[in-house]
């Protein structure tokens, strides 16, 4: 009895190493690079290139956070950042999701036909289409202000409008009919039914929609001048010592915070997925 609980327990904790073993892994060389940030964050730049190697500083350089946060004038461009990508992802969020309930929900001719247009747009690179966007916007005196941005999440989001879609889908034909039933048109299905339903969708696309403002480089640092820029351009060309060379340090404590704000957003934000997800998307 006591040979077979044995090989039981043995096979137990196989099972167990051969789950989380992978999902541990993955864990640690994810969060490798986050703790050579973090911890070079906090080094003297004289232990940045030091032979041997200092992992953990001896004494950590909590100044280094201090001059990240002076040298790039850091609460004002993030500002900057986050006014814009606020405004693009709660902008492209509401269109995507109008646009995909209307997919979803609604027939009309050359629907399917029109869909597959919006899924093949994602395939088209976004450099393709940058010169001739940049072109026209400065012919409309547009640069060095943020509608672009806002012109773009006007016009929705193809990975959005794909996942509304699918997630409104989903919603049994019975909602609607009810609706229909005591006088509601589509526009108010779509705001009193489905838009109050719809917190995992709101919850992803949200964070993927701010993401792609708050970290791109490109687009701000050609569209903006310097003034207006935002925190990704202006940490780029910021952390530099008294001679001109970069200094890691400090460039590293930048980095810290400026990933933080997502790192938040993420933690806030999945609350209201599980929740989505636990509910169906349905709420009783």
């Amino acid at each position: 009895m006591s040979v077979a609980v044995a090989r039981q327990r043995r096979a137990s904790v196989q099972e167990t190493g051969l789950r989380y073993g992978p999902v541990v892994l993955a864990a640690v060389v994810f969060a490798l690079p986050l703790f050579w940030v973090l911890v070079t964050s906090l080094k003297k730049q004289s232990e940045y290139n030091s032979s041997p190697v200092v992992i953990v500083p001896p004494e950590p350089q909590w100044v280094n956070y201090q001059l990240a946060v002076t040298l790039a004038d850091f609460w004002r461009f993030a500002g900057n950042s986050l006014v814009l990508s606020g405004a693009y992802a709660l902008i492209v969020v509401f269109v995507s999701a109008l646009v995909g309930y209307g997919f979803a929900r609604h027939r009309a001719p050359g629907r399917n036909q029109l869909f597959i247009l919006v899924l093949a747009l994602l395939i088209v690179p976004t450099f393709v289409q940058f010169v001739p966007q940049f072109v026209l916007f400065a012919r409309l005196g547009l640069t060095n202000t943020y509608w672009p941005w806002i012109l773009w999440a006007l016009g929705g989001s193809p990975f959005a409008i794909f996942l509304f879609r699918q997630f409104f889908a989903s919603f049994p034909r019975e909602l609607d009919d009810a609706a229909e039933v005591d006088g509601a048109g589509p526009l108010r299905i779509f705001f009193q039914i489905y838009l109050p339903n719809a917190g995992p969708a709101i919850a992803a696309t949200g964070i993927f929609m701010f993401l792609w403002p708050w970290g791109d480089y490109l687009y701000p640092s050609l569209l903006l001048h310097q003034e207006n820029t935002t925190l990704a351009v202006r940490m780029a060309s910021a952390y530099s010592d008294p001679h001109g060379n970069p200094w890691q340090t400090v460039t590293m404590a930048g980095v810290v915070l400026y990933v933080l704000p997502l790192i938040l957003l993420f933690a806030f934000a999945q609350r209201f997925i599980i929740r989505g997800i636990v509910t169906t998307g349905i709420k009783g």
